[in-house]
Protein backbone atom coordinates (compact mmCIF):
# COMPACT_ATOMS: atom_id res chain seq x y z
CA UNK A 1 0.00 0.00 0.00
CA UNK A 2 1.13 3.64 -0.71
CA UNK A 3 -0.65 6.34 0.52
CA UNK A 4 -0.22 9.89 -0.84
CA UNK A 5 -0.64 12.53 1.07
CA UNK A 6 0.70 16.98 0.69
CA UNK A 7 2.55 18.72 2.49
CA UNK A 8 -1.07 20.69 3.64
CA UNK A 9 -2.15 17.38 4.65
CA UNK A 10 -4.77 16.35 1.89
CA UNK A 11 -4.52 12.76 0.89
CA UNK A 12 -5.31 10.65 -2.43
CA UNK A 13 -7.69 8.16 -2.48
CA UNK A 14 -9.17 5.89 -5.34
CA UNK A 15 -12.26 4.05 -6.21
CA UNK A 16 -11.96 0.79 -7.37
CA UNK A 17 -13.83 -0.68 -10.60
CA UNK A 18 -14.84 -3.68 -8.65
CA UNK A 19 -16.44 -3.40 -5.83
CA UNK A 20 -17.66 -0.14 -6.61
CA UNK A 21 -17.70 2.03 -3.58
CA UNK A 22 -14.14 0.64 -2.59
CA UNK A 23 -11.70 3.33 -1.85
CA UNK A 24 -8.51 2.79 -0.84
CA UNK A 25 -5.11 4.15 -1.62
CA UNK A 26 -2.63 2.48 -4.21
CA UNK A 27 -2.04 -1.33 -3.49
CA UNK A 28 -0.62 -4.02 -5.81
CA UNK A 29 1.34 -7.35 -5.73
CA UNK A 30 4.84 -8.22 -5.60
CA UNK A 31 5.99 -9.80 -9.10
CA UNK A 32 8.08 -13.03 -9.13
CA UNK A 33 11.86 -12.12 -7.25
CA UNK A 34 10.34 -8.00 -7.04
CA UNK A 35 11.71 -6.22 -3.72
CA UNK A 36 8.53 -4.82 -1.90
CA UNK A 37 10.32 -0.85 -2.57
CA UNK A 38 10.26 -1.78 -6.35
CA UNK A 39 6.54 -3.08 -6.19
CA UNK A 40 5.99 0.00 -4.28
CA UNK A 41 7.18 2.96 -7.09
CA UNK A 42 6.04 0.34 -10.36
CA UNK A 43 2.54 0.12 -8.43
CA UNK A 44 2.62 3.67 -7.79
CA UNK A 45 3.39 4.83 -11.80
CA UNK A 46 1.18 2.80 -13.02
CA UNK A 47 -1.90 3.16 -10.66
CA UNK A 48 -1.79 7.26 -10.88
CA UNK A 49 0.98 8.27 -13.00
CA UNK A 50 2.78 10.04 -10.87
CA UNK A 51 6.89 9.92 -10.67
CA UNK A 52 7.55 12.54 -8.54
CA UNK A 53 8.29 12.41 -4.68
CA UNK A 54 10.28 10.67 -2.21
CA UNK A 55 8.72 7.01 -1.89
CA UNK A 56 8.83 6.21 2.05
CA UNK A 57 9.38 2.62 3.14
CA UNK A 58 7.48 2.57 6.29
CA UNK A 59 9.01 -0.45 7.71
CA UNK A 60 5.58 -1.28 8.55
CA UNK A 61 3.68 -4.83 7.77
CA UNK A 62 0.07 -5.38 8.64
CA UNK A 63 -1.43 -8.55 7.97
CA UNK A 64 -4.95 -9.06 7.02
CA UNK A 65 -8.29 -11.13 5.98
CA UNK A 66 -8.83 -10.90 1.89
CA UNK A 67 -12.27 -9.62 1.35
CA UNK A 68 -14.18 -12.32 -0.85
CA UNK A 69 -14.28 -9.47 -3.80
CA UNK A 70 -10.82 -9.45 -4.19
CA UNK A 71 -10.69 -13.64 -3.74
CA UNK A 72 -9.97 -14.33 -7.30
CA UNK A 73 -6.87 -12.40 -7.17
CA UNK A 74 -5.21 -14.62 -5.12
CA UNK A 75 -4.02 -18.56 -5.26
CA UNK A 76 -6.89 -20.85 -4.28
CA UNK A 77 -7.02 -21.41 -0.34
CA UNK A 78 -4.92 -18.16 -0.10
CA UNK A 79 -7.00 -16.36 2.69
CA UNK A 80 -4.59 -13.73 4.23
CA UNK A 81 -2.16 -11.28 2.85
CA UNK A 82 1.07 -9.51 4.06
CA UNK A 83 0.51 -5.18 3.33
CA UNK A 84 4.03 -3.44 3.57
CA UNK A 85 2.95 -0.07 3.65
CA UNK A 86 4.79 2.68 1.88
CA UNK A 87 4.08 6.48 1.95
CA UNK A 88 4.20 9.53 -0.69
CA UNK A 89 4.60 13.09 0.80
CA UNK A 90 4.12 15.84 -2.05
CA UNK A 91 4.59 19.74 -1.44
CA UNK A 92 1.08 19.78 -2.94
CA UNK A 93 -1.38 17.99 -5.06
CA UNK A 94 -0.37 16.64 -8.69
CA UNK A 95 -1.84 15.84 -11.92
CA UNK A 96 -3.41 12.12 -11.37
CA UNK A 97 -3.62 9.71 -14.36
CA UNK A 98 -5.86 6.43 -13.39
CA UNK A 99 -5.15 2.94 -14.41
CA UNK A 100 -9.15 2.69 -15.91
CA UNK A 101 -8.60 -0.72 -15.71
CA UNK A 102 -8.87 -0.42 -11.78
CA UNK A 103 -10.23 2.63 -10.96
CA UNK A 104 -13.18 4.53 -11.89
CA UNK A 105 -12.20 8.13 -9.89
CA UNK A 106 -9.96 9.70 -7.41
CA UNK A 107 -10.05 12.08 -5.29
CA UNK A 108 -8.22 14.48 -2.79
CA UNK A 109 -9.50 14.85 1.38
CA UNK A 110 -8.73 15.78 4.03
CA UNK A 111 -7.01 13.48 6.90
CA UNK A 112 -10.47 13.66 8.86
CA UNK A 113 -12.35 12.76 5.68
CA UNK A 114 -9.92 9.87 4.43
CA UNK A 115 -10.20 8.11 7.69
CA UNK A 116 -13.71 8.01 6.92
CA UNK A 117 -13.74 7.34 3.32
CA UNK A 118 -10.78 4.84 3.32
CA UNK A 119 -12.70 0.75 2.89
CA UNK A 120 -9.54 -0.82 4.12
CA UNK A 121 -9.04 -0.93 7.94
CA UNK A 122 -5.42 -0.99 6.91
CA UNK A 123 -5.11 1.92 5.07
CA UNK A 124 -6.95 3.56 7.75
CA UNK A 125 -4.29 2.99 10.13
CA UNK A 126 -1.26 4.10 7.54
CA UNK A 127 -3.53 7.30 6.85
CA UNK A 128 -4.30 7.95 11.05
CA UNK A 129 0.03 7.65 11.47
CA UNK A 130 0.95 9.95 8.68
CA UNK A 131 -1.84 12.43 9.82
CA UNK A 132 -0.03 13.06 13.33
Amino acid sequence: MIVIHTAGGEFLLLERCKPAGFWQSVTGSLEWGESADHAARRELIEETGIMQGFLRNLQWTQVFEILPAFGKKYAPGITRNLEHAFALKLPERVPVTLSIAEHVQYRWASGEEAVATASSSTDRAVIQQLRR
